[in-house]
């Protein structure tokens, strides 16, 4: 069976899109980061504003280190004040990838007029599962990489 070379989408809100594959996959690419990509960047010293859009106690349970927190709920309202550049590079993130909060926080930004927005592909759940620096209100921790997320080394 042959590929279609035009992929067709339909979003809420009734709008229709139609992108190619290879459009799809590059905005994909321009609009999300994941967490070793994310890491490296923050090792350079020339890493993005990261900003945390989940809900207080989640913040508390464990977040990124460094990051801002703004809940979704506050994030519109809050932006310019964390935020006053509107070309700076920002991510953001959620729990996991079954949560949409990242993609309403990247919306949210989008629309109040910032050029360089991504989400964090799997959010906090991934990051703290490929074993990456966490902070908790009881202070910094790691935990052992899963195996499932990331690369661990081979014992001989």
């Amino acid at each position: 069976m042959p590929l279609l070379p035009v992929a067709r989408a339909r979003f809420d809100g009734g709008m229709h899109t139609t992108l190619s594959a290879a459009d799809f996959f590059a905005a994909k690419l321009a609009y999300e980061t994941d967490p070793s990509d994310l890491a490296a960047a923050r090792a350079t010293g020339v890493a993005p504003l990261v900003i945390d859009v989940r809900a207080h106690d989640a913040w508390r349970q464990g977040r990124i280190p460094g990051a801002i927190h703004v809940p979704n709920a506050e994030l519109a309202s809050r932006a310019a004040e964390v935020v006053p550049d509107l070309d700076a590079e920002i991510v953001v993130y959620c729990w996991g990838p079954g949560c949409n909060g990242s993609t309403r926080a990247a919306l949210t930004l989008a629309t109040l007029g910032y050029r360089s927005v991504r989400e964090l592909i799997g959010g906090f759940e991934y990051w703290a599962r490929e074993g990456l620096a966490v902070v908790t209100d009881a202070g910094r921790t790691r935990r052992p990489p899963d195996p499932l997320t990331a690369p661990v080394a081979s014992v001989a």
